[in-house]
């Protein structure tokens, strides 16, 4: 760990995620909601939109901004050592495919729990609303796609790239259990329902990224939940 980071404790990761927290509830409370209605297009390509310039952008910006006040260059040192991007090793692939395999199996049995005890189980918030693909239809997967590479390496490059090197100064062993209870804030709009089943991938990810120190696992557990999730979404394999 790079000693001359500053700490990033409770109060600042807490203000952080519940600004985050914020501007998410409302962009996808009235914004997209908004949107929708005034023009009749489908509304997750809103949240395709927004989510990418209103969500994810910021964070990225936000992120470059905490970088610059550290004293930070952008170079390769810095995307390796400060990120923490550094080369993916077999033990790292280890580590990020079978927390994936653990993440699948609780979230499935956590899906059957609330479903036997609360009825159908809705995969999506309404706001990524989608009917099974067909015909022309097909062509939102090519909106699909920029949005889900900004949403991937935006949230992983400012969660587990700048927030997390620096709580770890604070929380140490403890900063994955921080760390995702603060994700889980960031995820509130999406209703309560769906956010009790990312629990096991809001922190599991979140230990596993500490655990290896290396910000590509957090990208391939992320990734690799999420990008397959959206596909079996659309082709109506997920309801």
């Amino acid at each position: 760990m790079d000693k001359q980071l500053k700490p990033m404790g409770f109060v600042f990761s807490m203000s952080i995620y519940i600004a985050a927290s914020v501007l998410m509830f409302t962009l996808t409370r009235y914004l997209i909601p908004f949107l929708h209605e005034t023009t009749g297009w489908e509304i997750i390509l809103f949240w395709f939109l927004v989510g990418s310039l209103g969500v994810f952008l910021p964070l990225i910006i936000t992120g470059i901004i905490i970088l610059k006040k550290e004293g930070q260059r952008f170079s390769r040192q810095t995307w390796k050592e400060r990120l923490r991007f550094r080369k993916v090793t077999k033990n790292d692939l280890i580590w990020s495919i079978g927390a994936i395999l653990v993440v699948l199996v609780i979230t499935g049995l956590l899906m059957k729990i609330l479903e036997l005890f609360g009825g159908k189980f809705e995969s999506s918030p309404s706001f990524m609303f989608l009917e099974p693909l067909s015909g022309a239809r097909y062509l939102i997967l090519a909106a699909w796609l920029p949005y889900w590479i900004l949403n991937i390496l935006g949230e992983e490059f400012f969660w587990r790239g700048v927030m997390m090197p620096r709580q770890e100064i604070s929380f140490g062993k403890y900063t994955w259990l921080i760390h995702g209870f603060g994700w889980g804030l960031f995820h509130i709009a999406f209703g309560w329902h769906l956010l009790i089943t990312l629990i096991p991938l809001l922190f599991i990810q979140s230990y596993v990224v500490q655990k290896t120190k290396n910000s590509w696992t957090g990208v391939i557990m992320h990734g690799g939940i999420n990008g397959p999730a959206f596909i079996a979404i659309s082709l109506g394999l997920i309801k």
